[in-house]
């Protein structure tokens, strides 16, 4: 891979800048043949097209895991200039919890600092550092989640994934971004890494520090291409909600979300679903490992229908398999007793004001239905033509919202009005009400069903 320095930077700046644009109509001077790389010089047609990333252009820093060490950190990025970049590095499918095991932080004049966040109770410390920085991240609604563990919330932010979708670009990931503008490449292969390790690799540590340095260049790019196209303040909109919902409140009864638990058809089994899950949990998060690598949902499920009462019964199940879920049976034999024996019978659903699916909806009300079909069909037009996706054009929730309960009387100012209360930002606002207006007042009827083919079996 090519060494990466400023003259890196320079060099893919060079590339780009010679080959995008409009042409110019006359041509007053010749563009250079030749760019002075390491004092050496280098013909322009022999540069790689894509330049690869592998070293921090200051060095790889010191991971940060002493509270003097976190000190000094805050008081270089409060000392530093402009916005900060930020990324975290999480243990997803190894560790219980969403935490993250590596923050990386960024800032002009302060340079690129990792920090481990494990020794530390929060980093409430850097957070006042950055306090009124705006953030720069690549899909925040990944990281934003594990850092307001720490302590940590943005008072704005620029999310470069979120830009690249509203901005139309065909791949939004933070490879194929920073490939298409700015000419780099970057190794993803540590991405799914377990980030717990101690000590990290020096390889890890190295693409860790490489994701935080590009972004402030990635920003200047998207804020060019985003104003370009008349989109930026659309972007504008989506960081401030983003900023302004601040942390998401505790799921209520979390345990529902089990995969599979959609199959089940009585309360009892429910109730097996929620004490399995809990003992789940409870010895994840002792043991520190993430709650699938116990027995997975699967595993989970099957129990709760077969309701084993030994434990060769419990291990001819699927998903009990192995070594651990042979020591742990008895826990999962302890739970379905618990379940066995409760009074405390969850309901089949919880309460809520959200419309049934919509596969269900021509059964029930035929006209949301088309309303609901139409609507989509003409969100579908119009994201083509704005070349930006569906879901981000409108949240899919306030459609389905809108169509089953739709104002009355319907009119453009009436919609509005509802998807302002949904929580549609202005701009989706004034995109989509006046073509929702008229999918809701004009539905089309739904294509006839297919008839289902007649099975030879039944045939005399």
């Amino acid at each position: 891979m090519t060494s990466h320095s400023t003259d890196s930077h320079t060099r893919a700046r060079t590339r780009k800048s010679s080959t995008g644009g409009a042409p110019p109509v006359q041509v007053l001077e010749a563009p250079p043949a030749q760019v002075i790389v390491d004092g050496v010089p280098v013909d322009l047609s022999e540069l790689p097209d894509v330049v690869a990333l592998d070293t921090p252009r200051d060095g790889l820093p010191s991971v940060i895991a002493t509270q003097s060490g976190l000190e000094r950190c805050a008081a270089a990025l409060a000392a530093g200039r402009g916005s900060a970049a930020i990324d975290t590095e999480r243990a997803s499918g190894y560790r219980y919890g969403q935490r993250a095991f590596l923050v990386q932080i960024r800032r002009e004049d302060a340079g690129t600092w990792l920090i481990d966040p494990e020794p530390f109770d929060d980093l409430a410390i850097i957070n006042d550092a950055l306090d009124g920085v705006e953030w720069i991240l690549h899909a925040a609604s990944q990281d934003l989640p594990c850092l307001s563990e720490l302590g940590m919330w943005p008072s704005s932010l620029f999310d470069t994934e979120l830009a690249a979708r509203i901005a139309g670009l065909p791949r939004v990931g933070l490879g194929a971004v920073i490939e298409s503008l700015l000419g780099y490449s970057l190794a993803k292969e540590h991405s799914a890494a377990d980030w717990s390790t101690r000590p990290l690799p020096e390889a890890w540590l190295r693409y860790a520090a490489l994701d935080v340095e590009v972004l402030a260049e990635l920003e200047e790019e998207m804020l060019e291409l985003l104003e370009s196209t008349g989109k930026l303040e659309y972007a504008r909109q989506e960081f401030a909600a983003l900023v302004a919902a601040g942390p998401a409140e505790p799921r209520v009864d979390p345990w529902r979300r089990t995969h599979g638990a959609h199959t089940l058809r009585n309360r009892g089994q429910l109730a097996a679903v929620r004490e399995l899950w809990l003992a789940r949990d409870a010895l994840a998060e002792k043991r520190d490992i993430a709650p699938g690598r116990l027995i997975p949902d699967s595993a989970i499920i099957a129990a709760a229908k077969a309701m084993p009462t030994t434990v060769p019964d419990l291990l001819n199940l699927p998903g009990f398999h192995g070594r651990a879920a042979k020591r742990d049976a008895p826990r999962w034999l302890r739970a379905l007793q618990t379940a066995r024996g409760t009074d405390d019978l969850p309901p089949m659903h919880l309460p809520n004001d959200a419309p049934p699916p919509p596969r269900a909806w021509a059964d029930r009300d035929l006209t949301a239905a088309e309303r609901l079909a139409t609507a989509r069909n003409r969100l579908a037009a119009l994201s083509t033509e704005l070349t930006i996706p569906a879901e981000n054009l409108l949240t899919p929730d306030y459609l389905r919202r809108l169509c089953w309960h739709p104002p009355a009387p319907i009119t453009v100012e009436s919609v509005s009005a509802a998807l302002a209360d949904l929580g549609a930002r202005p701009w989706q606002v004034g995109k989509t009400a006046a073509v929702l207006t008229d999918a809701l007042l004009h539905p089309e009827p739904l294509p006839a069903k297919e008839p289902k083919p007649m099975d030879a079996r039944a045939l005399p």
